[in-house]
């Protein structure tokens, strides 16, 4: 500082100008601007996986597992949303010729002779005939010909009657519950007499295949439908299950689906349905379409709330009702039980119907059983002819 009191340089140098001086400043940033920087980069990096990166464990380790399953193992349970039906094995479809060998081995094992190679056929496995076939977009239905003939009347076995039976007390066997289990399907086909009606279910792969195996074995063929129980859908009677409270439409497109899973039948059976029969408002419009088809009904007496042998002489739908189920209990001593108390109703009353399922046991117990049954003065008849006309 001189004198006159003025100074000579500056307290503070002046910024710097030029790259020289840019690099002398980026040198001299301060260490928290230098953080600052960091965390907005970390920052950004985070955000920008978050939005890029497709990582909903959000990057925790895992492990895939495969587990084993039954669920929806099959085509019942995959085509119902219901998970209470128990899981049935159908199996792969099988070609005619499988089934024939098939029903050849079960004859040997049997004693008895083999069926012909061509127990089947390829082209016309049912030989349904074409005036009573409405084909429709849930496959071929049943329905009455122009000429007024009926699919009860064509395909119901010929067999006496009460009217021409000289007295003879009658009695027919229904099988319930085939088409599902092959094996089961095939020994009732190949075991029980010509004369026993066979009902199979709406499901299983082979239907086309073994209905017309039974059908050319000279079996008369029910179908059987699904009907709501009270306790539904804790106890579940299958895909497509004819439901109270529904729109007669909706019930009526889940009849066709069940009636076009397999022809040649001469009638229906009811699986469960204590519910539903039991509905005037849901049951009649099934039965007037029964009726304009030309098909038979026969209620499985589960219910004593059925209100079905009014809906059928309404409808003139060709009707029975079964007398007993013959195997509540699945054993032989039962079921034999059961026989002698069915044979006694047919005393009595001149006619019985009797219901099995397609249980090993229950398929033996009642082939030996009709062994002897001529004999001891009863016919066996399919259930046809046993139908209120």
């Amino acid at each position: 500082m001189s004198e006159s009191g003025t100074l000579n340089s500056p307290l503070t140098r002046r910024r710097a100008r030029g790259p020289h001086a840019m690099k002398t400043a980026k040198r001299s940033l301060p260490p928290a601007r230098l953080s600052l920087l960091g965390i907005g980069v970390l920052v950004a990096f985070v955000a920008g996986r978050v939005l890029l990166v497709d990582t909903p464990e959000g990057g925790r380790p895992f492990a895939e597992v495969a587990i084993n399953t039954t669920h929806n193992a099959n085509t019942i349970a995959g085509s119902n949303s219901s998970a209470s039906i128990e899981v049935i094995d159908v199996g792969p479809e099988i070609t005619p010729e499988e089934v024939n060998a098939a029903l050849a081995e079960q004859e040997a094992r049997d004693g008895g002779t083999a069926l012909p190679a061509d127990t089947i056929s390829p082209s016309d496995p049912y030989r349904m005939l074409p005036d009573l076939v409405e084909p429709s977009e849930f496959g071929p239905l049943p329905r009455m010909a122009a000429n007024g003939e009926t699919p009860f009347a064509a395909y119901a076995r010929p067999s006496v009657t009460p009217t021409t039976a000289a007295g003879k007390p009658l009695i027919a066997i229904v099988v319930t519950g085939l088409g599902i289990n092959l094996n089961g399907t095939l020994h009732a086909i190949t075991t029980l007499p010509d004369n026993v009606t066979l009902a199979f279910a709406p499901y299983g792969k082979t239907l086309e295949r073994t209905v017309g195996t039974a059908r050319e074995e000279g079996h008369e063929i029910f179908l059987e439908v699904p009907l709501e129980p009270f306790d539904y859908p804790d106890n579940d009677p299958g895909p497509d299950t004819l439901l109270t409270g529904q729109a007669p439409r909706s019930n009526i497109d889940k009849l066709y689906r069940v009636m076009g899973k397999f022809g040649g039948y001469a009638g229906v059976i009811n699986n469960m349905g204590a519910r539903f029969t039991a509905s005037s408002a849901d049951f009649n419009p099934i039965m007037e379409e029964l009726g304009s088809r030309g098909l038979g009904y026969v209620d499985d007496a589960s219910s004593n709330r059925s209100l079905a042998p009014q809906l059928a002489s309404a409808n003139r739908v060709p009707f029975a009702k079964a007398s007993m189920v013959l195997d509540t209990n699945p054993s032989r001593a039962h079921i034999l039980s059961s026989l002698v108390a069915l044979e006694e109703k047919a005393r009595n009353d001149g006619t019985a119907i009797g219901l099995i399922a397609a249980l090993p046991v229950s398929v033996d117990t009642v082939a030996e059983w009709a062994q002897g049954l001529e004999e001891r003065g009863f016919l066996i008849v399919p259930a046809s002819a046993l139908m209120q006309k």
